[in-house]
């Protein structure tokens, strides 16, 4: 997998570059102080993954990622945890704090390297039936899945993709967020950010910006709030998150 690091303080840019080395199977092809330049060097090279910060002179981290192409994954670095939700929006696959500790930033890389072998692997055309039972069939990999809706702990929208979490596996296929939302339960599943639906049975703890659902942190969008609370409260009380 090629990658870049983009960060406007070079020793930031330094100390990534030093943990990426030890990874085995990622290749580090460029360092770029700047969206500018970065940009210009990913229109004349295949970019897989990209390692970029947030606040940055000209145009930042968030602005940038707005134009990344779909087949580029995105982990945002950077000081300021204020801006976790704006990630997620712009469809990070991950958000990492400075100082960035080395197991998770390699928690980071495995979720890159899954999820390019889920989009190497995906249907160029997604099938989806739901048979008001108590499941669905999906397509991927020229395969139907019957996915049990019980079975389900969460999904994660991934530009125009969708990763189906069944306990142990992943199940990937081209549609968005809303169209497999329509075919869920509502009694059972919640939209909590513009990228997560989440299985209400599933839910171990929550605060007030995240859901945890054994070692997966899931984020709670601003706009998503009220309704989650509703939904699994079962009452409409907003103040207790």
């Amino acid at each position: 997998m090629n990658c870049i690091i983009v960060d406007d303080e070079p020793l930031a840019r330094e100390g990534m570059l030093l943990l990426l080395q030890d990874i085995a199977d990622l290749n580090v092809i460029g360092c770029f102080n700047g969206a500018k330049k970065a940009k210009e060097f990913m229109s004349e090279n295949d970019v897989d993954l990209i390692f970029l910060d947030i606040q940055m002179p000209g145009i930042n981290g968030l602005e940038f990622a707005e134009t990344i192409s779909e087949k580029t994954l995105i982990v945002f670095t950077t000081a300021y945890s204020q801006y976790a939700l704006k990630s997620y929006e712009v469809d990070a696959i991950d958000y990492l704090v400075k100082p960035i500790i080395k197991e998770r930033l390699e928690k980071a890389v495995k979720k890159a390297f899954s999820y390019g072998e889920l989009l190497a692997n995906k249907e160029g055309k997604s099938t989806l039936e739901s048979l008001d039972t108590d499941y669905m069939l999906v397509k991927s990999d020229r395969k139907f899945h019957k996915i049990l809706f019980k079975d389900i702990v969460y999904v994660e929208g991934l530009k125009d993709y969708v990763v189906i979490y069944v306990n142990d596996s992943k199940v990937i296929t081209a549609m968005n967020l809303k169209t497999i939302s329509q075919h869920l339960p509502e009694n059972i599943f919640i939209r909590v950010s513009k990228s997560y639906l989440v299985n209400s049975s599933y839910i171990e703890s929550f605060d007030n910006h995240t859901i945890y659902i054994k070692t997966t942190e899931i984020p709670v969008g601003e706009v998503f709030r009220k309704k989650f609370l509703e939904q699994y409260l079962g009452k409409n009380n907003p103040d207790k998150l």
